[in-house]
Parts: C-alpha cells; structure tokens; sequence
C-alpha cells in the first residue's frame, strides 16, 4: 500500500510551515493525501503555502499563531478542530536558533526566549494537541537538532542546544505516557540543511569561543561538504507520520550523513 492510502483523509498540523522544513513537510504530506494545517507567525508566508498546495490539488488552511504563547496555539487548534474535525498527526517544527554567544555574554533574556520558543512552544503544542489526537490516535514529530544531542561543538550555541536536549528528553517521557492511547512520538535531528536558519542566527562575540577542529575531507563523511536538504527532512518526516513506521516510539533519528559522528 503506498503512503498516499496511508494518509489519505488524515489531518496534520505543522507548525513552524512558512519555510525550510516545515514547508517542504507541508507540501509532501499534503502531496500523498493529508490535509495540512501549515502554522507561522508570519500570515503572508502561510497564506501563500496554503494557496500552493490548494492549487496543487491538496487541503489545506493558514494557522498564525506563535508557538510560545499558548492561548495563540490553543485558538489555531480549535480553527483546525473545527474545519476538519480530526488530528493525525502533529510536525512540531517551529524554532529558533536564537543567540550564540559566550555564556558570560549570553544575557537571561537570550536564554529565556530561545527555551521559551524551541522547548515552551514544543510543550504547548503537543499538550494542546493531545484532546484530539487522543480521539484517533496519531503521530507526533518533533524538529529537535544533532546539537545538543549528539555533538557538542558549536560551542556558544548553549541555549540553543539545551532547548534541543530538553525536546528529545520531552519526546522520551511522553512517548511511553501515550503509547497507551495509541499516540507515537519520535524525534528527528537534523544537521547542517541548506534551509534559511542560519541566518537568523546571532551570533555576538563567538570569535572569542575555542573553534572546532576542521577535518579535511570534509564535514559531512556521506557528502563531504554538501548539506543535507530539506526534501530529505521531508520524506523522514513522511515515513514517521505514516503507519509504516508503526511500531516506533521514544526514538530520536540523527538525518545528517553522519555529521554528528565526526565532529561530536
């Protein structure tokens, strides 16, 4: 059975949908039958994603919201609940990479925004999630990193990566809390993707912090230099959602040709 029977009449939320991963996730799980809730802070980005894949043949509506205020994530949900009446699945996507600096110069507002959107928002959006996908059962997918679980290099980035051990700790714990209403929750860390983020990175004083070796063939041993691509992302994000991965729970995926092995 291919996954467009799979996903055929399922419903996914995707948040964090306006670009990179999220809007490539969007776009295939829309391609093999989902209808897609594709959420953003930015409503131009959304609205256009959304036009895409209703032009493309698919379902799908513009949720705005930010993931880190709750009472934003509760009200998109209900938008969801009330034109599809379902949740399936559940692409916790959405993040930053915030302030990497020296912890002498990381200020407690760079440290609080950055847990408050990648690890907060994290929260809010499965517990929000969880009344209806509990009716059905379902897949829950969570964006977290290869820093801060697997390689410890990018020295500077210490909220970043505590925000994305925290998220892989978070998947774990709930993992057995919900397998019993059916609900698998997985964890896919990514490493370097040729997506946009790295330029709202800021990066302030990092020339100070020790650098991390340079090997020569290159950082990444599959590709040598060549990042990963978020089309790659996208079809991990589909296999996780699908019920061909339905014996997988409490699992973190490392998608970055073996990066973080190199260089952790």
């Amino acid at each position: 059975m291919s996954f467009a029977m799979k996903l055929q009449n399922k419903v996914a939320l995707v948040t964090g949908a306006g670009s990179g991963l999220g809007e490539a996730a969007a776009c295939l799980l829309a391609r093999e039958g989902a209808k897609i809730g594709v959420l953003s802070r930015t409503q131009s980005e959304i609205d256009e994603l959304a036009e895409n894949i209703r032009e493309a043949g698919g379902e799908a509506m513009a949720l705005r919201a930010d993931i880190s205020e709750p009472e934003e994530m509760e009200a998109a949900i209900a938008q969801l609940r009330e034109k599809w009446g379902r949740l399936d699945i559940v692409f916790a996507n959405a993040g930053v990479n915030g302030v990497w600096a020296p912890l002498e110069e990381l200020t407690i507002d760079d440290w609080k925004k950055t847990l408050a959107i990648n690890l907060d928002g994290t929260f809010y959006t499965v517990k929000l999630a969880l009344p209806l996908l509990q009716e059905r059962g379902g897949s829950v997918i969570i964006t977290s990193s290869v820093n801060g679980t697997r390689m410890f290099s990018n020295t500077g980035a210490t909220a970043y990566a505590t925000s994305k051990a925290g998220q892989v700790a978070f998947a774990k714990m709930i993992a057995v809390e919900l397998a019993r209403k059916k609900i698998r929750v997985n964890v896919i860390c990514p490493g370097a993707i040729d997506t946009a983020i790295e330029e709202n990175t800021e990066k302030r004083s990092t020339e100070k912090l020790p650098q991390p070796v340079e090997f020569p063939e290159g950082r990444i041993p599959l590709t040598g230099e060549r990042s990963g691509t978020s089309d790659q992302v996208a079809k991990l994000v589909l296999f996780l959602a699908s019920d061909e991965s339905d014996h997988i729970t409490g699992t973190e995926i490392f998608i970055d040709g073996a990066q973080s092995l190199l260089q952790g």
